[in-house]
């Protein structure tokens, strides 16, 4: 990423400075931002989880005709891999809660920052800070919304994969399996661009901790 200019140094030591004088933070900076790195780690896992269950998803779906064409009972054989992509949904979920839990603790931080800035004396760092603040929210504000996107995205996809199940059921029943393949292929690849998406997402998170906030590690 880009060198930021020493208007974020300035942040960086004055949220230190609040970190190191617990006693005198009426607004306990200190435990917005721990809350905040701890929801990064927390939709960092919760992405791996369902990008483990997506894939096992996909992997079901793409083997499904090679599998219904051995099974001695078809609806069985659809109906294990109905429920697989409901436990899918069930991550995609999860997900979303994650992503809403992480927004509202990166809001608690900014405005418990610009809250505490507010009442500096000095106006000259009250500026520079208040500036500082409102930079470095805008610029995570993106992150945030390209993360919403993402994760949308795979509400879509999920819901698409539902649909080929369903009509996979209805060819199979006509004999007309190769004329849904179609539907099958390209999944998988969009399934690998938005958690590509999604890992963008939390390194950006990372890195905003690293050098806008506090160290991460």
């Amino acid at each position: 990423m880009k060198n930021y200019p020493s208007i974020f140094l300035m942040l960086l030591i004055a949220v230190v400075m609040v970190s190191s004088c617990k006693s005198k933070s009426p607004e306990n900076l200190p435990k917005y931002k721990k809350a905040f790195r701890t929801q990064i780690a927390s939709f960092e896992t919760q992405k791996d989880k369902t990008d483990k269950k997506v894939a096992q998803g996909v992997q079901d779906l793409s083997g499904i005709q090679a599998a219904i064409q051995n099974a001695k009972n078809v609806d069985k054989e659809f109906n294990q891999v109905y429920t697989r992509w409901k436990k899918v949904d069930k991550q995609v979920d999860d997900l979303s809660k994650e992503y809403k839990k992480l927004k509202g603790d990166a809001d608690n931080l900014f405005e418990a920052m610009t809250k505490q800035t507010e009442g500096l004396s000095d106006v000259k760092t009250r500026s520079e800070l208040s500036n500082a603040i409102s930079k470095t929210r805008s610029d995570y504000s993106i992150t945030l919304q390209k993360t919403e996107r993402s994760i949308n995205k795979l509400k879509t996809l999920h819901a698409d994969a539902v649909d080929v199940i369903k009509a996979l059921e209805v060819a199979v029943a006509l004999g007309q399996i190769s004329e849904i393949n179609s539907g099958l292929q390209g999944i998988e690849n969009k399934v690998a661009a938005v958690m590509a998406e999604l890992n963008t997402s939390i390194a950006e998170s990372k890195d905003l901790y690293n050098k806008r906030i506090g160290s991460y590690n």
